[in-house]
């Protein structure tokens, strides 16, 4: 990879599955060359999926969770001596069961270094370069659960809302510069999240899920078009995001303990 080409370049993280990877076959079926990240190797495999469809790629092996992680990414995007046009930022992880009493401090911990160190870390880094080349394109992965209480996945939730309220700051300071950024909200999506959640007993676990596939199109060219966000997936989830944003927190919390309760999936 070199600045001659004329390719449009993005990188995207946690792309080795689900929403990640979805988001990197769009940007490489638009015409983008990637760089992708993921903590295992799985990502090598990925990376033929998305050369495949034209785009050139690099793959990076590190752990988000970790700062040393975050800087391995940064001076990886930087050798590639190529300006970054988007950069979906996206790897995440859940834990679910009840917090005071099931869940491992550990895990939760962790949970906040990836969903939320990570990304304010890859930030700061990226989006200084992007206003000093007066463009650029951020995609966070939120979800609709930033705009309802968590119950069973409480430190999930608010990470996720956190993201949310940090993504939509930086875009108001960011007007003017050229670079824009956009929130992507999806719903419950068919992919490895619940799993490794421990979540497969509860009924969002075990239910329908919306198609990843769907949620990162639909987030690739929100992305685009420079929306500051999006509730992406079915009309179902969308209906639920819009109705969650009017109801009273209360509310919204006893709805998703009845979604995310250990066991809930048999009731």
């Amino acid at each position: 990879m070199n600045s001659s080409l004329t390719r449009p370049f993005a990188v995207v993280t946690g792309a080795s599955n689900g929403i990640g990877y979805e988001l990197a076959k769009q940007f490489a079926q638009n015409g983008f060359d990637l760089l992708v990240t993921a903590t295992g190797a799985s990502i090598n495999e990925a990376a033929k999926a998305f050369e495949s469809l034209g785009a050139k790629v690099k793959t990076v092996e590190c752990d988000l969770a970790t700062y040393d992680g975050v800087e391995t990414l940064y001076n990886q995007i930087k050798e590639t001596n190529r300006a970054v046009d988007a950069i979906a930022i996206n790897a995440g992880v859940g834990v679910g069961g009840d917090f005071a009493r099931e869940t491992n401090l550990q895990d939760e911990l962790n949970l906040i270094n990836l969903n939320v160190v990570s990304t304010v870390h890859l930030a700061k880094r990226v989006l200084k370069d992007m206003v000093e080349h007066g463009k650029g394109r951020i995609l966070f992965t939120s979800s609709i659960a930033a705009i309802m209480p968590g119950p069973f996945e409480a430190v999930y939730a608010a990470s996720k809302a956190f993201i949310q309220s940090f993504a939509e700051g930086i875009r108001n300071e960011l007007k003017n510069t050229g670079v824009s950024v956009t929130a992507l909200m999806p719903g419950p999506t068919d992919t490895n999240f619940f799993h490794r959640a421990e979540m497969d007993d509860t009924k969002v676990g075990a239910g329908e899920k919306d198609n990843p596939a769907v949620v990162a199109k639909q987030g690739f060219e929100a992305l685009m078009s420079g929306k500051d966000h999006i509730i992406a997936g079915s009309l179902k989830t969308k209906l639920q995001g819009a109705v969650s944003q009017v109801l009273p927190d209360t509310v919204n919390a006893e709805q998703h303990r009845q979604l995310s309760e250990p066991g809930s999936a048999n009731k």
